[in-house]
């Protein structure tokens, strides 16, 4: 009869420590945004490999790795919901949506971008 109890905790254990590694800190659910903005503008075509080489730098300094892959995989997430929906092959879309998120406050801080067309 003890060995309910102590096989549900470990069962809770095992389930629960992948929810708490991807839990992140505030410093790194911002940088996980930050990263999101690289990655469109890299899509896009706005940065180089050298400049996305800075940017991502910048961003993932002073993290260790397992923090780095946090923020990354957070990254990612965030940028795979910004297209979730499109069709594979609706670049217009794609592109607008991208661009929409760059222009928003979330990529807004410390870069700025300016455009314009004749």
């Amino acid at each position: 009869m003890k060995k309910y109890p102590l096989t549900l905790g470990l069962l809770g254990v095992l389930v629960g420590q992948p929810a708490l590694a991807l839990s992140l800190a505030p410093e790194e659910f911002h940088a996980s945004r930050k990263m999101a903005c690289v990655l469109a503008e890299q899509s896009l075509g706005y940065l180089d490999e050298e400049s996305y080489g800075t940017r991502t730098h910048n961003v993932l300094d002073g993290f260790d790795e397992l923090e780095r892959d946090q923020i990354l995989s957070k990254a990612l997430g965030y940028y795979d919901g910004l297209l979730f929906s499109i069709a594979d092959d609706d670049v217009q879309q794609v592109q607008q949506r991208l661009e929409t998120f760059i222009a928003s406050e979330a990529c807004r801080s410390g870069y700025m971008r300016v455009t314009f067309s004749l």
